[in-house]
């Protein structure tokens, strides 16, 4: 599970990035455009009209639900990066944070920590697993 909301943290952040822009360029174009019929009585009797013009209902329930998305995402990728950074060892923590947060490949965490991609990968897994192990017995 734990590897699993790890792996998750990139999309979580690209897509805040993603809600972040909708929400400032919102009612741009003509996605807001709605239309709407009234009966017009100035004869007398019902006329239908049609009316065109903006949809601020339907702005501020998309405002409103990206707004919501962003808190519960941002909250989410907060929790990764405490659980990363509560771990105690510096290389392994070290190694998460450039893994999971920078996004780098074994490869060039391994050249940045002076160790081959085998034994970053190893580090990972071997942590992921004792920590499952703790997470197991707690529960």
């Amino acid at each position: 599970m734990i590897r699993e909301l790890l792996e998750s943290y990139i999309s979580k952040k690209a897509e805040i990035q993603e809600l972040q822009y909708k929400l400032s360029h919102l009612g741009e174009g003509d996605s807001l455009i709605g239309n709407d019929t009234i009966f017009d009585y100035r004869k007398g009797y019902p006329r239908p009209q049609a009316i065109i013009g903006v949809d601020w209902e339907k702005c501020s329930r998309l405002e409103a639900r990206y707004m919501a998305k962003i808190a519960t995402l941002k909250a989410e990728c907060e929790e990764v990066e405490q659980w990363i950074e509560n771990i105690s060892d510096s290389l392994t923590r070290r190694i998460f944070r450039m893994y999971y947060i920078d996004g780098m490949t074994q490869k060039k965490i391994g050249e940045a920590v002076h160790l081959d991609k085998s034994r970053v990968s190893r580090k990972i897994d071997d942590y992921l697993k004792n920590a499952s192990k703790a997470t197991n017995a707690t529960l």
